[in-house]
């Protein structure tokens, strides 16, 4: 068979947010359990809210304003502030971050929980080992009666279809955020340079961008464990210090600000400007740029600590750094073009040019490392080919970094810099990638309320209505920039989709020619009673991807090597579509009916790390699993001569076989599985192996060639 299913390092990490799950909201109730939380709020700092805080370094820069008057300025703070409190409070800190599937969020994870909750996965082998799940039978409320929506779709393969394609164009857009954020946040801050030395021009300050970012990257492999004490004081630097900034402005230039959170002034901003109001959408949806990788990163640290750090810093300093730059932009009128360093006092422009500087790396950072967690929960989910996924530090599960995902986000992010120059045109592609996240977790939560939480209709109306007006508008905005800019997630989201769609598809063709023509326990003892088929002594380990039945490689074995050996342990890996399975059930064993044949599985959340507890390889755990299991299903003697012959096979020798198969193409096939399933054989042979994931000799492993014609 061919393993497919895991990273390629034994110290595979989380995806979406993957460090431990939170621990249930409700139960932090005591002294120590609270300064707890307001410790992870001020660690969150550096960590979540990256993109959010450095939003004012280019949100106005990144609007096409023209001739804008005081009257403007109050209509476009007015909507950022709005937009900051539905969309950053109301619908992420109250609602969004309480859509956890087991402490993680993201768009997968909640697709995740929507299929633990109702059969509307199209996943193989999610709708494969259902009905014999029982630690998801145990951990979801798949036993009480599906609503009427969740009815529907289970009944139709399209919406379930549109619902997964929803979810992973959430993932491709939040990788497209992994690329923008870095790009823009550095070049925004290092442009700071051109005010005090009008000579630096702007092809020196994207080299100069360019050049912290490759080192930013050249830095990924050594983890962020090493630095990672500096990204809070450093987010709170920035936090504190341009509110402060901000109230200065607010009463030197203009301390009637606040008026402007009086709805009115966004009705006559838009009647004012009809058309071009509308366009300026597409600048100010940046000022809620993070809300989205913020529920993406919720495995990270506790709902309450996310709600804590939002609510007491972020949301305050936000609305008050905005408000301190329209009162100064009032007053200025044509400086929105350098909007954040225009407003800083002479006196502390170098100190806050090295705290943006700082801030912009660490929510560059923060992007980064969250790409690698998505890009890892995509392969344990079995929609990705695989790449190297390590872990970069030993205490925390949710550092990871893969070195190719990360060289391409490197030429990726140099690429935008040095291609798209300007600002605005990033701050376009930005507002693209921000929206569209947004938009599909409406949906999604919307699907939550419904199906899971069994939310009385009028409210659900309450939530949907409002926000997919409100987002529906911007996104329409934001497309009048696609020629501007905006182009360039949608390319990065059409590749990474064919690529997940053709590994997907093919995968999924494999496992039905493996149903189709799996050995069963009967075929397997009619094999073993040929002559000519000998148990020779020692240990096999035989991957299968195959839980009800056996591989077809087993008998294409058999029949050609004329053997089996004297213990024969068939394990399956197999990834569920839950955040963590817990080490009681993380290996399964079980007898086969051959003398010294078993089955094991090795169960695996997208959360969880592929190494084991006790730091042993696999198959040492699995012996130690198959012993004990032994022990307590066998009686005296036949329990000592069992575990025997466990030992003397082991002794003897181990090997670890798997299957390397192909999809053979015939020429009766149709143009869209020659194109497609090619297009997978091409993925599959320069994507790594999956077995060295899971700490094997070298020289215990052997392959197995076959063809599977489809």
């Amino acid at each position: 068979m061919d393993l497919e299913a895991g990273p390629d390092s034994p110290n595979g990490g989380g995806g979406g947010g993957p460090a431990a799950a939170a621990p249930p909201v409700g139960r932090e109730t005591d002294d120590s359990n609270v300064q707890k939380d307001l410790i992870l709020a001020y660690k969150t700092l550096g960590v979540v809210f990256g993109g959010l805080v450095t939003s004012p370094l280019y949100v106005y820069p990144s609007m096409n304003l023209s001739s804008p008057t005081e009257a403007d300025y109050l209509g476009i703070y007015s909507i950022m502030f709005w937009t900051l409190t539905l969309i950053g409070v109301v619908k992420y800190v109250c609602i969004a971050l309480n859509a956890d599937d087991y402490g993680e969020g993201g768009t997968f994870a909640m697709y995740s929980l929507l299929c633990r909750h109702a059969d509307i996965g199209i996943l193989p082998t999610k709708r494969m080992y259902l009905e014999e799940e029982t630690l998801l039978r145990s951990q979801s409320t798949m036993g009480r009666k599906p609503s009427k929506l969740g009815k529907f779709f289970e009944k139709s393969i399209t919406a379930r279809r549109v619902l997964l394609f929803m979810a992973v164009l959430g993932m491709c857009m939040l990788i497209g955020d992994g690329i923008l954020t870095p790009a823009i946040s550095v070049l925004s801050a290092i442009d700071g340079l051109r005010g005090p030395f009008p000579s630096f021009s702007k092809s020196a300050v994207e080299v100069l961008s360019a050049a912290i970012l490759i080192g930013l990257f050249l830095l990924q492999k050594y983890g962020t464990s090493k630095v990672s004490f500096l990204f809070s004081p450093i987010m709170a630097a920035w936090t504190f210090t341009t509110p402060i900034i901000g109230i200065y402005s607010i009463f030197h230039y203009y301390p009637g600000i606040f008026k402007a959170i009086s709805p009115h002034y966004i009705v006559h901003f838009f009647l004012r400007n009809k058309k071009q109001g509308w366009q300026l959408l597409g600048g100010t949806v940046l000022c809620i740029t993070g809300a989205e990788a913020m529920y993406a990163d919720l495995g990270h640290f506790s709902k309450k600590a996310i709600q804590i750090a939002f609510l007491s810093s972020i949301y305050p300093s936000l609305v008050l750094t905005y408000a301190g730059q329209t009162a100064y932009l009032i007053n200025n009128v044509d400086d929105f073009g350098d909007g954040f360093y225009k407003f800083v006092p002479r006196p502390v422009y170098w100190p806050m040019f090295v705290i943006a500087t700082l801030a912009a790396i660490v929510a560059s950072q923060s992007l980064i490392s969250a790409t690698f967690s998505v890009i890892k929960q995509s392969v344990v989910l079995d929609y990705f080919p695989r790449v190297k996924v390590v872990h970069t530090s030993p205490h925390k599960e949710g550092e990871v970094y893969s070195p190719e995902i990360n060289y391409i986000l490197m030429v990726l992010c140099v690429g935008v810099i040095l291609g798209f120059g300007g600002g605005k045109a990033i701050g376009n592609a930005f507002g693209v990638v921000v929206i569209m996240v947004m938009l599909i977790t409406t949906f999604l939560l919307t699907l939550v309320m419904i199906i899971i939480w069994r939310t009385p209709p009028v409210l659900v109306g309450l939530y949907f209505v409002p926000f997919v007006i409100m987002e529906g508008s911007y996104v329409s905005a934001v497309f009048t920039k696609i020629t501007e800019g905006g182009w360039l997630p949608f390319a990065v989201s059409m590749i990474l989709a064919l690529i997940m769609f053709g590994w997907y598809y093919g995968r999924q063709r494999k496992i039905e020619y493996e149903m189709t023509n799996k050995v069963n326990l009967e075929l397997l003892e009619e094999l073993l009673a040929r002559p000519e088929v000998q148990r020779v002594p020692g240990m096999c380990f035989f991957y299968s991807n195959i839980q009800d039945g056996l591989t077809p490689v087993l008998g294409h074995y058999i029949k050609n090597m004329s053997s089996l050996h004297a213990v024969t342990i068939f394990v399956t890996l197999r990834y569920l579509l839950v955040a963590k399975v817990d080490q009681r059930e993380r290996i399964l064993i079980k007898r086969l009916g051959p003398n010294g044949v078993y089955g094991c599985t090795v169960q695996y959340g997208y959360a969880d790390s592929l190494s084991l507890a006790g730091g042993d390889d696999l198959g040492a755990q699995v012996v130690s699993c198959l012993r004990r299991h032994i022990q307590m299903s066998t009686d005296g003697r036949s329990a000592e001569e069992e575990i025997a012959q466990l030992q003397a096979a082991r002794l003897a020798g181990v090997v670890h076989v798997r299957g390397k198969m192909r999809l053979y193409v015939g020429n009766d096939a149709g143009w869209f599985d020659k194109v497609m399933l090619r297009f997978y054989e091409f993925l599959h042979g320069i994507c790594r192996s999956a077995l060295p994931a899971l700490g094997m000799p070298l020289q215990q492993r052997v392959e197995i060639g076959m063809l599977y014609k489809v």
